[in-house]
């Protein structure tokens, strides 16, 4: 089904080679729509992923020195590779990781975009000269890349979180270790081809695969040569990574989970709301960490909404997502379709209503029918667990400032959405929000230009925008005597 047989690729890629693990050893990839295999891949340990460190820290010297113009050149090159074939990528993507092809398509934009917008900021990453505090010195802060980088990628958006880390990386002249999920390789795999293409040194991009995160994750950490580690994912794996970065005191960036509100007023744009929910809750089937998961409805439009929202949800078109037509692939995994049963049947039986859905799809394996619960309160484990499923959990408010409250009551801080048509309303409750992203009357908020980030248990960081090349520079303080 790939048009473009050299993009399917079946090997790790270190030092500029397409290698096996030293072991031989290698895992399947499954596509979650129907269970078969689409390949198999390396399943590297520890001392091949010391090969890929090794090769990173031999390309960095040759590779940092290079002009910002000629790093930005490649990285051009390798933006146009990933449009020319981006068809081919969103199939793999799709065949992978199960969301519809229509999505991966956009993601694949999305993911281009940030090599596009990094490329353009490699001529950027400017210091400064600083008046002096004597007459005989003069003093400048240089900005340096910080050195080899570790980026840790989830299977939810296979090539964007992979972009959105090694393009500013690269941009600086850093030289960066991939490890993208177990589940999802391929599109990294694909990108690294692109990349090769482009032309890319050896050794300045490296992809490695394995089925044993924990032991890779364990030799990444320990190496005193990796400066900076990337992470997307869970809180709870994003803690062990912090932890186990300490002892070589490296930079670290955290993407982690989130438990977004969405909070709709009694002035809202009801049309607007409901595309908006529709848009943040059911993209990707749900697994996304900036997903809708409390949706708060003012009590005076509370059942309009709901009867509205719970007509969309059930017309969404279910099915494997290479049909044009399907709005909603299947879920990851079964341990996924697990998690969301035992969240509704919970959220049930603690007095939540089902209005549509709540079960698995007729179509079987990992499908689930898109859901919509009312009557949801805040002791419930919907409402303090991503769901990272097709379920909308609906409950009540009445004042403003009861929603603030409610809405900040959680450890997670991503994202959050807000609709009404109040001005001063959208100041008050934007600066009160707990929450790294806000959406004001729009469900969808990502771009490469914005600084993508959470605060609390949600991150450190911020990916995307200007902001997000700071996190692979050091600052050098330089000064100069007897002038």
């Amino acid at each position: 089904m790939i048009a473009v047989a050299e993009l399917l690729r079946d090997n790790a890629f270190i030092n500029g080679y397409w290698v096996n693990a030293r072991s031989g050893s290698r895992f399947a990839v499954l596509n979650p729509a129907d269970g078969r295999e689409i390949a198999t891949v390396p399943d590297l340990d520890d001392s091949d992923t010391q090969d890929a460190i090794d090769a990173a820290e031999g390309a960095l010297r040759e590779w940092k020195e290079r002009l910002a113009g000629e790093r930005a050149n490649l990285l051009k090159r390798w933006h146009e590779l990933i449009l020319e074939h981006a068809d081919d990528l969103a199939m793999l993507m799709t065949l992978e990781q199960g969301k519809p092809l229509a999505e991966s398509k956009a993601e694949i934009s999305y993911a281009a975009s940030f090599v596009e917008w990094f490329a353009e900021e490699a001529r950027r990453a400017y210091g400064d000269v600083i008046p002096s505090h004597a007459a005989d010195k003069r003093i400048m802060a240089l900005r340096q890349p910080i050195g080899v980088v570790a980026a840790i990628t989830p299977w939810n958006f296979p090539s964007a979180m992979i972009t959105r880390k090694v393009a500013p990386a690269l941009a600086v002249g850093c030289t960066v270790i991939v490890k993208p999920s177990e589940l999802t390789p391929l599109s990294a795999l694909a990108l690294a081809r692109l990349a090769e293409d482009a032309g890319f040194p050896s050794g300045v991009l490296n992809v490695i695969t394995t089925s044993r995160p924990d032991v890779v994750g364990k030799t990444l950490m320990a190496s005193s040569v990796v400066r900076k580690l990337s992470f997307t994912g869970s809180t709870a794996v994003g803690k062990i990574l912090l932890k186990g970065c300490a002892d070589t005191v490296k930079r670290v960036s955290l993407e982690l989970g989130g438990n977004a509100p969405f909070i709709v007023f009694s002035d809202a744009d009801l049309d607007a709301a409901i595309e908006g929910a529709v848009a943040s809750k059911y993209r990707n089937a749900g697994q996304t960490c900036v997903c809708a998961n409390r949706i708060f409805v003012h009590r005076d439009v509370a059942e309009e909404f709901i009867v509205r929202l719970t007509g969309r949800t059930q017309a969404l078109k279910v099915g494997p997502g290479v049909d044009d037509q399907i709005e909603i692939g299947p879920l990851i995994n079964n341990a996924a379709i697990d998690k969301v049963e035992r969240l509704i049947g919970g959220a049930v039986k603690a007095g939540a209503q089902i209005r549509t859905g709540g079960k698995r799809h007729d179509l079987g394996g990992t499908f689930f029918t898109p859901t919509l619960l009312s009557d949801v309160t805040d002791d419930m484990d919907i409402t303090n667990e991503e769901i990272f499923g097709p379920v909308s959990a609906v409950s009540v408010f009445s004042t403003e400032s009861e929603v603030i409250d409610r809405a900040n009551n959680t450890p997670y801080g991503l994202a959050a959405y807000v609709y009404t048509c109040d001005n001063a309303r959208i100041w008050r409750i934007t600066e009160a929000l707990e929450y790294g992203i806000v959406g004001v009357n729009t469900g969808v908020t990502s771009t490469a230009v914005a600084p993508f980030g959470g605060v609390k248990e949600s991150g450190l960081g911020r990916e995307g925008s200007r902001m997000g090349i700071e996190e692979y520079l050091e600052t050098k303080y330089v000064c100069i005597g007897g002038v």
